[in-house]
């Protein structure tokens, strides 16, 4: 296929939407659009083409998207159903490459795409699946990323080390797969700079393997002074297993969504977290180690104030 220089983002003012602006913005490489709703008050840089359109609205997005070759969209969890219309509205406008809003768990794996929390996701890979059998010039490329690095230590997701007992999950030595949101922004350059290598397939990311039990360890070295705990052990079958029944009486809550998540990410080998081979090569990625790791850490632990972070209590 033809070179990508046209390329409109979805979702570009949020954590992950915002890296991903930056790296296209650095890159030189691509003509940048960024669409946003019509109540949106978010500002971007004088260089990116801005266009409203309401989500809800395949006119309105075709009309948007007139003249763009590709699509990224890195909209939030909330937002992932209306994925759908803005497939249908590349598709009628022409674009040639969709980026759907995955940058997580590789839910190729059987058992990570059975899990609720993915429903959205899954539905969303048959529909660009089956756009592009019947539109053949309409492509998708599809970036596994694993955990996010240093959102999710800045958010005690991955371990919550503001506590002086941190919660492991399966005993904290399954080893997991993680990226930056950097790195998944240049990851997005690059699949859109490689679009014959990267057409119509996963792509695996990571910066780092590691596990919580690291995590904890590097933590500890961050900070000596303070009195660590025991950890509290939790078994991710029976986070899924509450999610489950959660579920079941109709209780979709942030807290029961986590609860598939961690299991995705700590969970046993099956769940594919721990990412055996990647695309780094192929998209320009060195990969990140532990130091990069402990200076993530040491930035958070020993330079962030505990009431920045009280409205994220509810991951523990």
């Amino acid at each position: 296929m033809g070179a990508i220089k046209n390329v409109a983002l979805v979702g570009a003012s949020g954590s992950l939407g915002t890296p991903v602006l930056n790296a296209l913005v650095k890159s030189g490489s691509f003509n940048v659009t960024v669409l946003k709703r019509p109540s949106s008050t978010a500002t971007f840089p004088a260089s990116v083409d801005v266009r409203t359109a309401d989500l809800s609205s395949k006119d309105s997005v075709v009309a948007a998207l007139k003249g763009q070759d590709a699509v990224v969209s890195t909209v939030g969890i909330e937002a992932l159903p209306a994925q759908d219309i803005l497939v249908e509205a590349a598709v009628a406008a022409g674009v040639k490459r969709f980026l759907p809003s995955d940058f997580g768990s590789n839910i190729s794996i059987p058992k990570t795409a059975a899990l609720p929390i993915f429903k959205s996701k899954v539905a969303i890979h048959e529909k660009l699946r089956e756009a592009s059998a019947a539109t053949p010039t309409f492509t998708y490329t599809l970036v596994c990323s694993g955990a996010f690095l240093d959102w999710g230590l800045e958010h005690n997701f991955l371990l919550n080390w503001e506590e002086t007992k941190p919660k492991l999950f399966d005993g904290g030595k399954n080893i997991f797969s993680a990226t930056s949101l950097d790195s998944i922004g240049q990851a997005v350059v690059g699949v859109l700079s490689h679009p014959d290598e990267t057409k119509n397939r996963f792509v695996q990311i990571k910066d780092i393997d590691i596990s919580q039990s690291q995590l904890l360890d590097i933590a500890k070295k961050v900070d000596p002074a303070k009195e660590w705990h025991d950890p509290i052990h939790i078994d991710t079958a029976d986070l899924e297993r509450s999610s489950n029944e959660s579920l079941a009486k109709g209780q979709i809550s942030m807290p029961v969504m986590v609860g598939y998540i961690f299991r995705a990410i700590f969970g046993p080998a099956e769940y594919g977290s721990h990412f055996q081979t990647t695309d780094n090569e192929l998209l320009g990625l060195g990969g990140k180690d532990e130091a990069d790791v402990e200076a993530i850490l040491r930035k958070l632990m020993l330079g962030r104030s505990s009431v920045e972070a009280q409205g994220e209590k509810w991951l523990t």
